[in-house]
């Protein structure tokens, strides 16, 4: 760290298995550190784990299972870009898909939904300031071929939160 940063405080907070209810009020609790300019969230997760070994290896799609598992991935990621709390809710009831960290990211997105309703009460109503997620990177650990192999995906993405 250079002598001219600033003193940074690391607060990690782990989030288990919990019912939307509770990624709904764990997200209020932390939509007001979002709306702060010294305040960086880092939401980790990986995303389908595909293969016996992971109990998940859903009917055998048509297309190759690497590409099939690409599509379902990105399906989730275009939802969360769209800060969908209820379709990604949907999504993940429907396709089954193993996202590790579905209950962190579910936070996440309601906080943001939160800050949304907070800004809009403010008159600074979104798009304009708004929220931007995209997500920016995307990879396999294997190109699966077939149902006894395995693989899991990870992407990355960034989070703008409007000017403050």
């Amino acid at each position: 760290m250079s002598s001219r940063a600033k003193p940074y405080t690391i607060v990690p907070i782990l989030v288990g298995s919990i019912s939307n209810a509770k990624e709904a009020l764990y997200g209020n609790l932390l939509a007001p550190y979002l709306l702060r300019k010294n305040v960086f969230f880092i939401i980790s997760s990986d995303f389908c784990h595909w293969g016996s070994r992971f109990r998940h290896t859903p009917k055998s799609p048509p297309t190759p299972v690497h590409e099939h598992i690409e599509a379902v991935d990105r399906a989730g990621m275009r939802l969360i870009e769209a800060l969908d709390t209820a379709g990604f809710a949907d999504y993940l009831r429907s396709t089954k898909n193993t996202i590790c960290g579905r209950h962190p990211i579910a936070v996440f997105l309601h906080a943001i939904a939160t800050a949304r309703d907070e800004l809009s009460a403010r008159g600074a109503a979104p798009p304009d300031p708004d929220f931007f997620l995209r997500f920016v990177h995307y990879e396999q650990s294997s190109r699966a071929l077939s149902d006894r192999d395995s693989s899991v995906s990870y992407a990355s993405a960034v989070c703008r939160a409007p000017p403050a």
